[in-house]
C-alpha cells in the first residue's frame, strides 16, 4: 500500500475528485485510458487511491475530462498527499512504529469520546497481546526496523484506558474482522473471547456490520475519531486531521453504526465466527 493511500481515498480526497471528473465526463476507465494513452490498470490504480499520480498525470487527466481549470486544486490535493508521505517516512526514521503507537496513546488519553471503525482488523484498544503481536509481525515484514515487542507493549498500555472513568468508546467492525486470520486460530479464538468481554463494559459500544448487509455508504478503510480529531493509522504510519474532513468521517461513523448489529445480535456474530473457526 502506498503510504498516502489512506488519505488519497478519503471522501473529498484526490482519488475521489479524479474519479468524479471521469464520471462527470461520461468516460469509462478504459475510455479515459485510451484517450490518455495509458493502460487501463493505471487509471484504475489512480482513481482507487493505490497510485499517487504525477503532476503531468493530473494535468492530463483534468484536460481529458474537460476541466483543466481544476488542475491547481488537484495539484494542491496531491501536495497534501505527498506531505503525509514525507511525514510518515520521517516518523519511521525517528522512532518507528513504537513512536507512532506512543503518540496515539497520548492522543487517546486526552480524548473523552473515542470512536474507531475498522474493516478487516480488530481495533487496537480491543486487541489481545497475541493478536497485536501478529499484526505488528506483519508490519515488520514490510518495514524490518519495527520493534515488535515495544510496539505490542505500547498498544497494551493504551488498552488500560478502557477501565478509566470519564470516557466513552464506540467501535465498529465489519464481520470480516471476525473471520480474517492475521494470527493462528487459537490466538484468534482468544481475541474473539476478548471482544465478548469488552462488550460487558458499560462505556463500550460495539457494532458489527454483517457481511451481507447493504450499506448507505461504502466502508472503505479504518479510521479513529478522538473527540474531533481524525486519526488514520495504517502500515507503519498515522496521520491526524481536523475540520471538515473529520466532520465528514463523524457522519460516516454515525451512518455505519446505524447499520451495525449491536448487543445480542453482535454477540451472535462473534459466537458464530468462533464456532466456525473451531470447526476448521
Amino acid at each position: 500500500m502506498h503510504p498516502a493511500s489512506e488519505y488519497l481515498h478519503q471522501p473529498g480526497g484526490l482519488a475521489e475528485r479524479l474519479n468524479g471528473l471521469r464520471e462527470a465526463a461520461g468516460l469509462t476507465g478504459e475510455a479515459l485510458a485510451g484517450t490518455l494513452g495509458w493502460s487501463p490498470s493505471k487509471v484504475s490504480k489512480i482513481q482507487n487511491g493505490r497510485q499517487l499520480p504525477s503532476v503531468k498525470d493530473i494535468q492530463a487527466w483534468a484536460g481529458a475530462t474537460g476541466h483543466p481549470e481544476v488542475t491547481d486544486e488537484l495539484l494542491g490535493l496531491r501536495r497534501e498527499a505527498e506531505t503525509i508521505n514525507t511525514r510518515w517516512r520521517r516518523r519511521l526514521a525517528e522512532g518507528g512504529e513504537t513512536t507512532v503507537q506512543q503518540d496515539i496513546n497520548e492522543l487517546t488519553r486526552n480524548a473523552a469520546r473515542i470512536r474507531n471503525a475498522q474493516v478487516t482488523v480488530i481495533p487496537g484498544l480491543l486487541q489481545t497481546p497475541g493478536y497485536a503481536r501478529a499484526i505488528f509481525t506483519q508490519v515488520s515484514a514490510v518495514y524490518p526496523a519495527v520493534d515488535i515487542d515495544a510496539a505490542v507493549e505500547a498498544r497494551m498500555r493504551r488498552r488500560e484506558i478502557l477501565h478509566e472513568e470519564g470516557r466513552t468508546f464506540e467501535f465498529i467492525i465489519a464481520e470480516a474482522a471476525l473471520t480474517m486470520l492475521p494470527c493462528p486460530p487459537k490466538v484468534m479464538l482468544a481475541q474473539l473471547d476478548r471482544l465478548m468481554i469488552s462488550m460487558d463494559l458499560e462505556n463500550v459500544t460495539l457494532g458489527i456490520i454483517p457481511a451481507r448487509r447493504q450499506l448507505p455508504i461504502s466502508f472503505y478503510n479504518g479510521f479513529q475519531l478522538l473527540d474531533d480529531l481524525l486519526v488514520v493509522e495504517s502500515y507503519g504510519y498515522e496521520d491526524q486531521v481536523t475540520g471538515e474532513l473529520a466532520e465528514t468521517h463523524a457522519r460516516i461513523f454515525d451512518m455505519l453504526m446505524a447499520e451495525s448489529a449491536k448487543e445480542e445480535d453482535a454477540r451472535s456474530l462473534i459466537v458464530a465466527a468462533a464456532a466456525s473457526l473451531r470447526e476448521q
